[in-house]
């Protein structure tokens, strides 16, 4: 079997950042643009699974419903390495672009104060996994990196 392109980073050299990690076409001509919102460093610390959880809720909630960005969010989820999140946009995209609204989004996190939205019996298949304390402290973390983000943090490292 082909080893997809995401196996070929080398991630003992990654960073938490933001990253383009994929430009696909569509049969229909259409540009889909795959986010890689790495917010933990890989093989060194990871998301507890309810942390993750929430941060899906909000971060959808947020991006679906961004001025600019929401008609173009095709997917908001967790990577299974539990150190990011995919954003699947429609069009192309780099990640110098998304990085204002990566630090909008981890600010709302940060300061949501209510009920996870999406988090009842009819909306959720597991309503009651969520860590809002959790996910608000991920949030953090991560606006701290992107308050201070540098080339390294932007572009897959290469050889």
């Amino acid at each position: 079997m082909k080893k997809i392109d995401s196996f070929k980073i080398d991630h003992t050299r990654m960073m938490e950042g933001v990253y383009v990690s994929r430009k696909d076409v569509t049969p229909h001509g259409d540009v889909l643009t795959t986010i890689d919102i790495r917010m933990k460093w890989p093989n060194h610390t990871y998301m507890a699974p309810k942390t993750m959880h929430t941060i899906e809720h909000l971060g959808a909630t947020f991006l679906r419903s961004h001025p600019q960005l929401g008609d173009k969010v095709v997917y908001f989820g967790p990577m299974g390495c539990a150190t990011g999140f995919y954003l699947i946009l429609q069009g192309e995209w780099d990640s110098h672009q998304l990085v204002h609204v990566l630090q909008s989004l981890m600010a709302f996190i940060r300061d949501y104060k209510g009920d996870v939205p999406g988090a009842t019996m009819q909306e959720c298949g597991n309503y009651i996994y969520h860590d809002l304390k959790g996910a608000k402290e991920v949030a953090q973390d991560y606006l701290d990196v992107l308050n201070n983000i540098t080339a390294e943090n932007l572009s897959y490292p290469t050889d």
